[in-house]
């Protein structure tokens, strides 16, 4: 089944010099499965996904032959139904909790807001169900962090309240971007767990956001190589060996490799007839 159809998706951006094309004709399809969306900083991964769930700002222009979440057309979707739309059937995991997450409003009545505003539920019903929704992420003492401002939990913690305001609602989709990127590497794993089996128990359509290649391949079932705007590369996690385009050659060869001695490290080198 298709979640997601994105067929040339090009998003820009007035500037008073010009035009910039962050995104240049992006197309792939979306299952129930984990696709990973990898390439450095400025390569239009983020956007892409902001595109899709209707972030973009008002001053950029977004076309496309095909952008439908199952038989929903997202381009003539209108302001209030994507709305409804995102937070209940498509969320969005941000990349930093301390930015993304209101400072003046607990970590509980946040999660709460999110789930009232998405369903018609009593405000008994929906602190158990967030209760039970942080415990879900593996925070121990959900009771204690539901009555935290953000300002007062860790950097991991405040990611995995996040991905529980994000999960409460249910959604078919998730794009998560880059939710490990402020993160030491023990919880990294920890956060990739959760969302590994969360994904799994509800049988989720997930887009992972990263500038991590090694990351992506471990924990993605399809991996997209983006440069510049384009998707320059797409191929299954298991052949990420066999890949073509020089640039995610060159992505791989820059990844360390423990045992050996690389001296001077290699430098990735871009063509200019990539961007084109």
């Amino acid at each position: 089944m298709t979640l997601l159809t994105v067929d040339d998706l090009k998003v820009s951006f007035p500037t008073r010099t010009g035009e910039v094309k962050a995104v240049r004709g992006v197309s792939f399809t979306l299952g129930r499965e984990r696709l990973g969306i990898v390439g450095e900083s400025g390569s239009g991964k983020s956007q892409t996904g902001r595109a899709i769930m209707g972030l973009t700002p008002r001053q950029a222009k977004i076309t496309a032959d095909r952008l439908a979440f199952g038989d929903t057309d997202l381009l003539s979707l209108g302001l209030k139904e994507r709305r409804r739309l995102r937070g209940k059937r498509m969320a969005m995991i941000l990349q930093d909790p301390k930015y993304s997450l209101n400072p003046v409003m607990t970590i509980g009545r946040q999660i709460v807001e999110t789930l009232k505003t998405h369903e018609d539920i009593g405000s008994a019903e929906a602190k158990a169900r967030t209760l039970a929704m942080l415990e879900a992420v593996q925070i121990s003492d959900p009771e204690r962090v539901f009555n935290l401002y953000p300002h007062e939990v860790s950097g991991g913690m405040g990611q995995r309240a996040m991905i529980a305001m994000m999960l409460i609602c249910g959604p078919e989709l998730l794009i998560a971007d880059e939710p490990t990127s402020a993160l030491d590497v023990t919880v990294q794993l920890e956060v990739l767990d959760i969302l590994d089996r969360l994904v799994a128990e509800r049988g989720m359509g997930l887009i992972f956001i990263s500038h991590d290649l090694r990351l992506v391949s471990t924990f993605c079932d399809r991996v997209l190589v983006m440069y510049a705007g384009r998707v320059v590369e797409e191929l299954s996690s298991a052949n990420l060996h066999e890949a073509k385009h020089p640039y995610t050659q060159g992505l791989l060869n820059c990844l360390p490799q423990i045992g050996s001695h690389r001296h001077p490290l290699p430098v990735l080198e871009r063509k200019p007839e990539w961007a084109l």
